[in-house]
């Protein structure tokens, strides 16, 4: 990491502010009241040894729990900043400029749609086949408790309350006073989770966002949305209704997704849908309150409009006595009582004026679209009535909050590893006297033809009492339960059934005979039908490029597309469609950045053909994490990097641990996060529907390069010494024995390269500031595209500035780079105990890593604090701090390593340890802005 040298450890701070400013002086007053707090508490020792207002930090030679603790909120300090500095420079930007000046945003993209020739009535048209779908997951990668995150939301708003210049002094003191209680507060709350998270705390967190930080983004994305409309010159009587506007839906994992998570159990779904369902009531029973608050219009029931009269009197005689309580408030404001009864519609018990439980009865709501009815029926007798624009305002926000959250708040997947449906189908086979056993060595052939010959019927294997084996009984108990809310709720409040590891279409089929025995499959004149999506996940860069024959296969067979047609007619879509899951992680795992792009754009432009090719529009899921070897990078630039048919209308994908705190903690940044994802889905599905479909420029030199890079990669891999050097040259023992997420680290328990979850591989190796995950193999393959076939490294280098795959692709990599450390890497190489084994994988690394980045500058030009000066300089902050926390993490892995062998030992003694060795995990995850 080239850095600023000769400079004093105080001045670290001084040059930052120098170049950025504002957002770092910020800083200094956060840290500050700190040391303050901490003198204040008698800590004048750890006060003294806050990184970038203290002399001499940098090097401190002993830094105990204490010490990490507090390291781990100055970090946090620094990222909130940092946030709040992009805020307001973006707002900053806006108001100079116009909305068109921020990329990626509403303004920047109907500006560069009309420049290329689009019409606002062809952009219009499109607008409602839109939607975006950001799905909630919990995998172990938040490293700091739900409480925690409260308090770091709490201090930001008072961060952005000390912009206001229109607080007094009074005012401002008071602000600085709550400050200081605040970081008070967080110095004596526990960072890290002493003990693993239970499913329920997970779940909590993931409804707090849906619950109190979407719901507030809604009506600010609309407004951005019909600013940029105008500002563009477009007619915005074109997007009046919210139904003329693209769409947003939330998706869930937590409590979903038992892909090796034991702990979810079919209870655990059961409890999942009721609670997801009670505060999808506890969110519109907000927005039908703060509808009633609004709409003080004068009016008589009498004098109302004759269809708000008619629903008025229906509405009062279904809720009888609740009707009568609810008509007699808020008497000569008829608009106001028609929300009051659709609030007592609501199937809720309501105490102390709070929804407390379900309460399913006659008369109350039961599905979605009853309540989207009233609504509107609200809205077009309001235009009638003459209030036209509180009908398209007012009532137009409660209809967004409904369509977005329906009564289900978020859609629930249920994924599960294909091995494990293969379990449950021979334990099924046994249990109804069959050869289940046998089930397991069928060629796929044989597999097809059995199910296939099954599912001519819709009679299940075995009796709903029957007693089943752990795989079958976890499996069935599930899918009974989706069944049973199925049927009481319709399927709008689950997603998908979503299969990792799909690698054969018996893998999808096999959900249908499992479909079977729940009664989730349905019999029509035509034969069986599956009443919800079966989605494949292609994870593996193997399994990516089989996937067109895979789904050729599916979409092909006779139950796929009955189902499909029939979901689409439960659905109201036009088309139909079907939902594919590529995973940005174990593609990256087993073969390297490179391969892992080139195999997830080649895949995606060939599943597009293949539904193109029988009408069905392919929607894709894209399972993406939090750190660029797992598919992250700017947003707008993965979504144009896209192939043709990439978001095709529907953009879903994983929002994970970190990546969600990072994100949407708070309200402006979270609204910037979704208009990227909303205006780039609508940029790229108008050119893909409306402009030419073109191969990439350069896919035969980038097929190549993937390649290259994948062979040099997986030498590596397949290295004999490799194992030994990455077990003990990162913290990955220590990190499988964290407390941060409820999932276990491995698939199965197998101490194996392979059985290691993607999340903690690429932790390990972004803790020890390797990141070889993300830049191993390019360096070579650079070099020599530019030794053998120069004329394509010329193209690829003239193309990195313009061609948006290979600019998201390199740009991600460049900053891969920044944050990777060689004399921290000698560091830990030092813990291996072999020195063959060391020298020869370090030796490796180091020589790949100095032939990247030499490559990298050949391909870029300038220097990276010239391309990305608020990057560089953040890291340059950063690397100051970090140095002794990466010291002090070494000395305690030996520590602990040398205890664990020790038989002798005492555990409570070696649990001590692994504490502070988990609190260094996290103020280095902090620092990083990543856990994986």
């Amino acid at each position: 990491m080239s850095k600023e040298t000769a400079v004093t450890p105080l001045s670290a701070l001084e040059v930052v502010k120098k170049h950025l400013g504002k957002p770092y002086e910020d800083l200094e007053f956060l840290l500050q009241c700190l040391k303050e707090v901490l003198i204040e508490n008698g800590e004048t020792e750890l006060a003294n040894a806050i990184p970038w207002i203290n002399e001499g930090t940098s090097s401190l030679k002993k830094i105990d729990e204490k010490h990490m603790q507090l390291y781990s909120i100055v970090f946090q300090l620094l990222n909130m900043v940092e946030v709040n500095g992009a805020v307001q420079s973006r707002r900053k930007k806006e108001n100079d400029f116009g909305l068109a000046s921020v990329k990626g945003l509403w303004g920047e993209r109907l500006k560069d749609l009309k420049n290329q020739g689009y019409t606002q009535e062809q952009i219009a048209d499109l607008l409602p086949q839109v939607m975006v779908e950001p799905v909630l997951t919990a995998h172990p990668t938040e490293a700091k408790r739900s409480t925690v995150l409260e308090h770091h939301r709490t201090l930001y708003l008072l961060l952005v309350q000390r912009e206001n210049t229109m607080y007094t002094g009074i005012e401002q003191r008071s602000i600085n006073a709550q400050i200081k209680l605040i970081l008070d507060t967080l110095w004596r709350t526990g960072e890290i989770f002493v003990e693993k998270p239970d499913v329920a705390s997970e779940r909590r967190n993931a409804i707090h966002y849906l619950t109190n930080v979407f719901p507030e983004v809604l009506p600010i994305l609309d407004q951005r949305f019909q600013q940029a409309w105008g500002e563009v010159g477009f007619d915005k009587d074109l997007i009046r209704n919210i139904g003329s506007r693209p769409r947003v839906s939330f998706g869930n994992w937590v409590g979903g997704d038992r892909d090796g998570h034991p702990l979810v159990t079919h209870e655990v779904t059961e409890e999942t849908l009721s609670v997801l369902r009670l505060n999808a009531f506890v969110l519109i029973r907000r927005s039908l309150f703060n509808l009633v608050k609004k709409l003080s219009v004068s009016c008589d029931i009498e004098d109302a409009p004759a269809a708000l009269q008619a629903r008025i009197a229906e509405l009062q005689k279904e809720l009888g006595e609740d009707g009568k309580q609810a008509i007699a408030r808020n008497v000569g404001e008829a608009f106001r009582q028609f929300v009051n009864l659709c609030l007592a519609k609501l199937p809720v018990d309501v105490k102390r004026e709070h929804a407390v439980e379900l309460q399913e009865t006659e008369g109350k709501y039961r599905m979605a679209t009853e309540l989207k009815a009233d609504l509107e029926l609200l809205q077009s007798t309001l235009v009638e009535y003459g209030a036209t624009r509180l009908a398209y305002s007012y009532v137009n926000d409660a209809i967004r909050v409904l369509d977005t959250f329906g009564f289900h708040l978020a859609r629930l997947d249920i994924r599960q590893n294909s091995a494990f449906h293969d379990k449950a189908i021979s334990q099924i086979l046994n249990a109804a006297s069959l050869d289940g056993d046998s089930f397991l060595s069928w060629s796929e052939e044989k597999r097809v033809a059995f199910m296939n010959n099954e599912l001519l019927s819709n009679r299940p294997f075995t009796h709903p009492s029957t007693q089943l084996p752990t795989e079958a009984n976890a499996v069935i108990s599930t899918y009974r339960v989706v069944a049973e809310h199925v049927k009481n709720y319709g399927t709008a409040g689950i997603g998908a059934f979503i299969i990792s590891m799909t690698r054969s279409v018996s893998d999808l089929i096999a959900v249908y005979l499992l479909a079977r025995e729940a009664g989730l499959m349905e019999q029509t004149p035509e034969g069986l039908v599956c009443k919800l999506p079966v989605v494949p996940l292609f994870e593996t860069i193997e399994d990516l490029d089989i996937s067109p024959q895979v789904m050729q296969s599916f979409l092909d067979h006779p139950i796929t597309r009955r189902s499909l047609e029939y979901q689409k007619r439960q659905s109201g879509d036009k088309k139909l469609t079907q939902m594919v899951m590529v995973g940005y992680s174990d593609s990256n795992k087993d073969g390297g950045i490179l391969a892992s792009q080139w195999a997830l754009h080649h895949a995606e432009t060939s599943l597009y053909e293949v539904g193109e090719h029988r009408d069905i529009a392919i929607n894709f899921f894209h399972g993406k994490g939090g750190t660029i070897s797992r598919g992250a990078g700017p947003t707008q630039w993965f979504i144009q990097a896209l192939p043709h048919g990439g978001v095709n209308g529907n953009f879903r994908l994983t929002e994970q641990g970190e990546t969600i705190e990072q994100k949407y903690a708070n309200k402006m940044n979270a609204s910037y996060n979704m208009e990227l994802l909303l205006a780039g889905s609508v940029g790229n599905t108008v050119k893909d529907n409306l402009g030419k479909k073109a191969k990439h420029e350069l896919e035969g030199v980038i097929s190549w390069m993937a390649s290259e890079s994948r062979n040099f990669y997986v030498n590596l891999l397949e290295d004999p010494k490799f194992i030994k050097f990455y077990g003990e040259a990162t913290p990955i023992d220590a990190i499988e024995s964290s407390r941060i997420g409820s999932r276990p680290a491995r698939r199965t328990g197998r101490r194996t390269l392979a059985d290691l979850r993607a999340i903690p591989w690429v932790f390990s190796w972004s803790q020890a500031r390797f990141n070889m995950t993300s830049w191993y193999g390019v360096g070579y393959t650079l070099e020599k595209l530019s030794k053998e076939r120069p004329e394509d490294f010329a193209k690829l280098k003239e193309l990195i500035k313009t061609d948006p795959l290979i600019r998201y692709v390199f740009t991600n990599v460049d900053t891969s780079l920044e944050a990777t450390d060689e004399t921290i890497m000698k560091d830990y190489a030092a813990m291996v105990t072999d020195k063959d084994v060391k020298d020869s994988i370090l030796t490796m690394l180091l020589e790949e890593l100095t032939r990247t980045r030499k490559m990298m500058d050949s391909l870029l030009k300038e220097s990276f604090a010239e391309r990305r000066s608020n990057h560089y300089y953040s890291s340059f902050i950063r690397a100051e701090a970090l140095n002794p926390l990466h010291k002090t993490q070494i000395n305690l892995l030996k520590k602990w390593r040398k205890m664990k062998a020790d038989e002798k030992a005492n555990p409570e003694d070696v649990e001590a340890v692994l504490f502070q060795l988990l609190t260094s995990i996290n103020a280095i995850a902090s620092a990083l802005r990543a856990t994986g």
